[in-house]
Formats: C-alpha cells, structure tokens, sequence
C-alpha cells in the first residue's frame, strides 16, 4: 500500500502519525460542511446530544457553543481520536459539561431515551451495516429526538467513488440509501438537504 493510500486510509480509524495529521486535517477541512449542517438543524435546544464518530472533537465543541445549557458526549473507536478530542475539549470535559469515549456505533454503551440529538458527521460510510447501527441510534434517543447524518460525498460524485475505490472498507452511500436505512430502523419524518453547490447532504430523522 502506497503512503498517499495509507494516509487516506486514516479516515476510517486514525492511528500513529499518520493519523495525528489526519486528524487535524479532519477538524479543519471539514469545518465548513460541519458548520453548514448544523446551520440546517431547527430543533429545540437540547439537553443532551451524542456525537458519533467525532474524529478530533471539533463538531462536538461546536455543539457545546451551540447549546449553550447542553451536555455532549462524544465518541468514537479510535483510541488516537478520542485522545485528540479530550485534548480539544479539555476546558469543557473539566466543567463537567463533555465527555469523550470509546465506543462503536454498532453497540452504543449507553441507556435508552438518553440523549436529544444524536449526530454522525462524515463516519456512517464506514459503519457496519447502516440499519442495524441506525437502531441503534434510535434505541438512545428520546422521544421526539433527532439524529442527522452530515455527509461530504453524495454517493453519486465522482470524488467520492474514487475514495471509495482506494479506502478499506467504505461505503459511499447515496441519500436514498441513507434515508431507506432509517425508516427500515424505524425514524419517521425522515427528509434530505443538498447543499446548493457542492455535494454536501444533511439527512435528518426523527424518533
């Protein structure tokens, strides 16, 4: 494996040095469409969101900016990602308002009806089997909850198909394939957002 296709390869789970450049690289190159997707959300502050797959921690210090008055947790199973992103969010993991942890979107370590909002930016490609992840989301949410998939790659650019093509175990999924899978998990009021000029996608479902 060539060191260009081993360091996009990072972008499923960041490890070593490699991943540490990814990493940063991941906080700020995709802090546009992080930004953009939280821009689309209209719901009610909530107490308490999860973010899966949060990479070096950046979306979810957006959400505690975000929600002033709100807890996030943050996971993700890389042991290097979740480092970088308790390094990130130090001050408010300190203020007992964050938590970042291990953890597998397959099997989330947390009680039913324990969170608001639940988010998964730029990670449902490499998650195994979307329908049984997504009810798995579901499972943790409240009643009236949400959970929004933010996506860079549409399934249909050609951008993402050749990512696709070259990292180990991704799935680039379209938004049909996307929404399909959460009213097979059971969301309901499941709808899509396209960014106006770039393939950007927000799906957004509600429990």
């Amino acid at each position: 494996m060539g060191l260009l296709r081993k360091f996009f390869n990072q972008t499923r789970k960041p490890e070593g040095f490699l991943g540490k450049i990814m990493l940063m690289g991941m906080n700020s190159g995709h802090a546009s469409m992080a930004d953009w997707g939280m821009s689309m959300l209209n719901i009610n502050a909530p107490r308490d969101v999860l973010d899966i797959g949060c990479g070096g921690g950046r979306n979810a210090g957006e959400f505690l900016k975000r929600y002033p008055d709100a807890k996030v947790t943050a996971i993700d199973y890389s042991p290097l990602s979740v480092k970088k992103a308790r390094e990130y969010n130090r001050a408010m993991i300190e203020a007992g308002r964050c938590s970042v942890l291990e953890g597998n979107a397959a099997a989330l370590e947390f009680g039913a009806d324990s969170f608001d909002l639940v988010s998964a930016f730029e990670t449902v490609y490499f998650w195994p089997g979307l329908p049984e992840c997504f009810r798995e989301v579901r499972r943790v949410l409240r009643t009236g909850g949400t959970f929004i998939v933010v996506n860079e790659m549409d399934g249909l650019d050609p951008a993402g198909k050749k990512f696709e093509a070259i990292i180990e175990g991704m799935k680039d999924y379209t938004a049909g394939e996307i929404e399909e899978a959460m009213r097979a998990s059971g969301f309901s009021e499941v709808r899509t957002v396209h960014h106006e000029t770039k393939s950007w996608m927000m799906i957004t479902a509600i429990k």
